[in-house]
């Protein structure tokens, strides 16, 4: 009975001490550091026509950086001139990217940018391959838009109406900048002028890297040492309690009927490099995960889209 007894004690006792190493062990594994979005190379953010960092508490890409960083990445966020063409987008994006490579102590970017902020990495990519490991364009204005080429037509048509659209459309991208502390010269002719189907052609002639030569496929998957990447939406209103639908929903209207769209970008003219998806359900707003997060209640979680990307992004070395 003592040895039975005796046996008892000492399995228990090496019961405990299996169960205290295994939950340690279990311990020190949930405390490791993710790093399934650790890429090689930074990720740097380039935000669109009328975009910002903060905005009187608006972010641009609304959780987009701290969710990144959570599980690895190093994450920079960026600012140019929210109007203007995407060769002086991208002259201001250089000299930030040269900064961020002094301060990272990396050798290359990975660049994304979202709708106008899409051809300006992409000249970026063009002029300074040296800068640049991949491009990545979310709803990218590729190919033009029948925004720019509608808006276009009208101040070509009526002095009027182009005095209108310059006016107003400078004074609402002097007052973004001011309020998020950009301070760099606005352009709205300039900018719509180059989202156009007839000046995106010429743009893309010049800096052809990941464009389809298709009318809605793909393009090449690495052009001159850079991967290039796109992924868009293609529900211009996806929920009623997001108050920037009323835009998109009401831009779409531009597009002819049956031709996928964002809202503001269509689907085939976003296509860049590999094609991720061309038809989430999301607007050309939520794509970047705003107003505030608030987007399509039964579709893909923006961030989750972003933080998959980076995972290709690092499981391609880059």
């Amino acid at each position: 009975m003592k040895q039975l007894a005796l046996m008892k004690h000492l399995s228990l006792a090496l019961f405990s001490v299996l169960m205290f190493f295994s939950a340690s062990s279990q311990a020190w594994w949930w405390d490791k550091p993710s790093t399934y979005t650790k890429t090689k190379h930074p990720i740097v953010l380039t935000h669109g026509l009328y975009g910002f960092d903060s905005l009187l508490g608006i972010k641009y890409w609304h959780k987009v950086p701290e969710t990144l960083r959570a599980d690895g990445a190093e994450v920079y966020l960026t600012t140019v001139s929210n109007s203007n063409s995407p060769e002086v987008r991208g002259e201001q994006l250089i000299p930030q990217i040269e900064r961020i490579l002094a301060i990272s102590g990396a050798k290359k970017v990975n660049l994304i940018g979202h709708s106008h902020g899409g051809p300006t990495i992409r000249y970026v990519a063009s002029v300074r391959p040296d800068l640049v490991a991949s491009v990545t364009s979310i709803a990218g204005v590729n190919k033009g838009t029948p925004v720019a080429d509608t808006l276009a037509d009208w101040s070509n048509q009526s002095g009027f109406m182009a005095g209108v659209i310059e006016t107003l459309g400078n004074a609402l991208a002097g007052v973004i900048d001011l309020l998020s502390g950009g301070d760099y010269d606005q352009d709205i002719m300039a900018s719509l002028a180059s989202m156009t189907t007839a000046e995106t052609t010429a743009f893309n002639q010049r800096h052809p890297g990941g464009i389809p030569t298709s009318a809605c496929g793909e393009g090449a998957y690495v052009d001159n040492g850079i991967r290039y990447y796109s992924w868009s939406g293609a529900k211009p209103s996806t929920n009623i309690f997001d108050p920037l639908d009323l835009i998109t929903a009401t831009t779409s209207l531009f597009f002819p009927a049956g031709v996928k769209n964002d809202g503001l970008v269509g689907s085939c003219s976003s296509h860049l490099g590999m094609v991720i998806r061309d038809d989430f359900k999301m607007n050309h707003l939520d794509e970047v995960n705003m107003l505030l997060g608030i987007h399509h209640l039964f579709s893909t979680d923006p961030l989750t889209v972003f933080r998959s990307h980076a995972n290709r992004l690092k499981n391609a070395g880059l």
